[in-house]
């Protein structure tokens, strides 16, 4: 596969991509696209996109998703984002616009499409990338997982300041022995229709990253 990753991105990650089981992953992607075409999302192209909407040293904000969505044009590369001609949009993305709502008085968006975040810095980050149509969670323990610890590695290790929205156990528990001493960090329930009135609604989340960002000198989200 052509890991057509951006030169900052592909340093900081060459070690990474010499390693047995992220050979043997790029094996098991490539196959899958072959023998599943236009079965396996996001657009193979776009596998990497949440790392080359982002340049490294432009991270302010992490967000960790699970993986794509499963659904045929839908995925973008980004995690929770939307294709633009997307609708209805996804639940989970449509109970984070009613807290942005809620939070920030910002009304909804014309379309789901986040990459207007990532231009400003926002790492939407998947913890697995690639995902088979109708079967979430297909790509699961194939060695994605492993590669996505090791990009926030790589942040946590090259960068101060960062903020990490870790929203669900999952999320939560993939930074759970990281030191983010250095960092900024905001947890809550998932915004899942099955977990979002347990806390992820009324969290504050995006008012919380700003008001950080604005302390450290940093230009705030528009969100």
């Amino acid at each position: 596969m052509n890991l057509d990753l951006t030169v900052l991105w592909k340093e900081l990650l060459e070690e990474e991509m010499t390693q047995p089981y992220f050979v043997q992953l790029m094996e098991f992607v490539d196959e899958q696209y072959t023998l599943k075409p236009n079965q396996i999302f996001p657009p193979k192209e776009w596998i990497f996109r949440a790392l080359n909407c982002v340049k490294l040293e432009d991270v302010k904000v992490v967000i960790i998703g699970q993986d794509p969505y499963p659904t045929k044009g839908h995925a973008n590369g980004l995690c929770f984002s939307l294709q633009p001609n997307v609708q209805p949009f996804a639940k989970s993305l449509i109970n984070i616009f009613k807290e942005i709502e809620s939070d920030l008085g910002i009304p909804f968006p014309e379309n789901g499409d986040l990459s207007r975040w990532a231009d400003q810095g926002v790492l939407l980050l998947n913890s697995i990338l690639t995902v088979e149509e109708g079967k979430p969670l297909s790509h699961q323990k194939k060695g994605w997982e492993q590669f996505t610890d090791a990009i926030i590695k790589r942040i946590i290790e090259s960068r101060e300041g960062v903020v990490f929205v870790l929203w669900g156990s999952t999320a939560i528990a993939k930074l759970k022995e990281c030191d983010l001493s250095k960092h900024h960090v905001l947890t809550s329930v998932h915004p899942s229709p099955l977990s979002a009135y347990r806390g992820f609604f009324g969290c504050k989340h995006f008012s919380a990253i700003n008001k950080v960002l604005i302390s450290s000198g940093k230009t705030p989200i528009q969100w």
